[in-house]
Order: structure tokens, then C-alpha cells, then sequence
């Protein structure tokens, strides 16, 4: 449980206050011939494709273009991009609620490794679910690691957000659900909390 000791929570996007669902972006890209997307996702990540991409070292148009080349002739930039935001879903307004009330007692951040397709993707699930675009209004500061040029779990990260903001590591909690992010994290001293599946956030504060 967090205690009133801290001072600050920094929370991951996908999988924490968003819901996510890697299966449809799969089953998405299946649907459009990349009958093994396994295995053409592994290879690329052995390029880091996808980290690059999500450090911004690379654009959408560079990123859409190298899963072109592994789709069937005539497949379009849309449908891959729409394969690939498949995997996005839905803002549970208690989580968005639960985010204002902790607002009054914490200093609130977000830190997540993400591209700018998803980044787009995740501003229209915001409008689907609050009738606003604006994902900032519930943090003191979001953090984007295609923004900023670094990943979780790289310490440099937690690093990077805790001097930027002037935070003790020691009064600071993060939650991901994610082990290698939270082993990250706690590499510089931050409370670092796993979040089980299907667990939500308030629990964390009864």
C-alpha cells in the first residue's frame, strides 16, 4: 500500500489507467497476411524497429513502411497503422476520476514508452470515453519516451523525470505493470509497485 510518506506518483499509460490488448493488434496484422507475425515481429525488434521507434529515432512513415514491406502487395499505410492502433482500447472513467482525487494529495506524472501513432490513438480513446483530447490535464507532466529519446527501463529514464521535477526518489512511487520498468525504477531508489492483471489502481490505496 502507498503511504502518506510519499510525495509523488509517476504511473505507466498501457496496461494501468489504459486498457490494452496486444492480441488484436496481432490478430489484426494476421487478418492482413502476416500469417507469422511472430516471427516478423521478433525480427524486427532484433533491428530495434520498435525501439527506435519508440525512442523517436525513427518516423511513422519509416515505421508504417517497414511493415509494409512484410505485408501482401496493395496492403495501404491505413491499414497498418489501424492494425497497429488495434491494440488500444478504452479509458475506464473511474481510473480518470481516481487520477483528479489523488491530484490533491500527490504531485501527479505520467511515463510511458509509446509512439507517436499510439500517442494519436490514445488522445481519440480519451475523446471516447470524456469527450476531450487532453490526457495532460490529469498530470503535473506526461512524459512520452518517443519525446524524450529514452525508454523504460533504462535508469536514465527515472533519472531523467526525478531531476527534471526535483523528486526524492525515496518519497516517490511508481506503478507499471511491467517487471523490467519496475526493476528499473527501483534501480535509483523509487518505491517501485507491479500492477497485477486486472488490478486497478485504487487498490493500491485502501
Amino acid at each position: 500500500m502507498i503511504n502518506n510518506s510519499k510525495e509523488a506518483i509517476i504511473f505507466d499509460l498501457g496496461g494501468v489507467l489504459l486498457n490494452l490488448d496486444y492480441d488484436l493488434t496481432e490478430k489484426a496484422f494476421i487478418s492482413l497476411g502476416m500469417a507469422n507475425f511472430g516471427e516478423s515481429y521478433s525480427q524486427l525488434q532484433q533491428t530495434h524497429l520498435f525501439d527506435r521507434f519508440e525512442r523517436g529515432e525513427v518516423s511513422s512513415f519509416h515505421f508504417v513502411n517497414q511493415l509494409l514491406d512484410r505485408l501482401p502487395p496493395g496492403t495501404t499505410a491505413n491499414q497498418v497503422v489501424h492494425a497497429w492502433d488495434a491494440m488500444i482500447l478504452d479509458f475506464p472513467l473511474k481510473r480518470l476520476q481516481f487520477l483528479e482525487e489523488l491530484s490533491k494529495k500527490y504531485r501527479i506524472f505520467l511515463l510511458s514508452n509509446t509512439n507517436d501513432l499510439h500517442i494519436d490513438a490514445v488522445r481519440r480513446s480519451l475523446n471516447k470515453s470524456v469527450g476531450h483530447r487532453n490526457l495532460e490535464q490529469y498530470f503535473e507532466k506526461t512524459y512520452f519516451s518517443s519525446a524524450i529519446g529514452m525508454r523504460k527501463p533504462d535508469s536514465s529514464i527515472f533519472e531523467f523525470v526525478c531531476s527534471e521535477n526535483k523528486l526524492d526518489p525515496a518519497k516517490t512511487v511508481f506503478i507499471d505493470d511491467s517487471p523490467q520498468h519496475v526493476e528499473g525504477a527501483r534501480s535509483i531508489g523509487i518505491e517501485a509497485i507491479l500492477l497485477g492483471k486486472n488490478q486497478e489502481i485504487s487498490s493500491l490505496f485502501d
